[in-house]
């Protein structure tokens, strides 16, 4: 796939095995910081090289680069294991925090989503943990629309996180 330049000085390309480091840079942010991510404990530039091939293998997983910066990351995974899920995935995104609000996530959601179609993929699903405000309004943007709302299936910092569900047809 070739480079998305998006200005003069950031491009989306697909991610290797060496944006782990940076990709566990702003995604540890989340896992400590906020609810957004279910994971407890950071995770290893080894873990992440692992989940990078894994997904490669078969789907998409962008990366959004300023100055040969990663400033974010976008990536598919299947929906659920059984062969009748095939042509669903839930999408994720996540942006370094000095990245949120200048287009980025809109830019790198297109280039997944319009590869994903590519691929013959039908439904799209993104699941939020709420309240997120930022991730829905994107989602929204993108032509998601809510379809479930899971009360209190996470808890992490001592609260009970509920999980809302968006879809899309390709």
């Amino acid at each position: 796939m070739e480079l998305k330049t998006i200005n003069s000085m950031s491009k989306i390309r697909p991610v290797n095995t060496e944006d782990a480091e940076a990709i566990c840079a702003i995604y540890n942010h989340y896992v400590q910081h906020t609810g957004i991510s279910f994971e407890e404990e950071d995770v290893t530039a080894f873990e992440m090289s692992r989940r990078i091939l894994d997904v490669t293998e078969t789907l998409p997983w962008m990366v959004i680069e300023n100055e040969g910066v990663v400033d974010g990351y976008a990536y598919a995974t299947k929906w659920r294991a059984r062969s009748a899920y095939r042509f669903s995935v839930e999408i994720s995104i996540y942006l370094s925090p000095s990245s949120i609000s200048k287009g980025y996530g809109t830019s790198l959601y297109a280039n997944l989503i319009d590869q994903l179609a590519t691929l013959g993929v039908h439904a799209v699903i993104a699941g939020i943990a709420l309240p997120n405000e930022k991730s829905i309004k994107l989602h929204e943007k993108m032509g998601l629309k809510k379809v479930a709302h899971f009360e209190q299936v996470g808890f992490k910092n001592q609260q009970w996180i509920d999980v809302g569900y968006w879809q899309k047809m390709l």
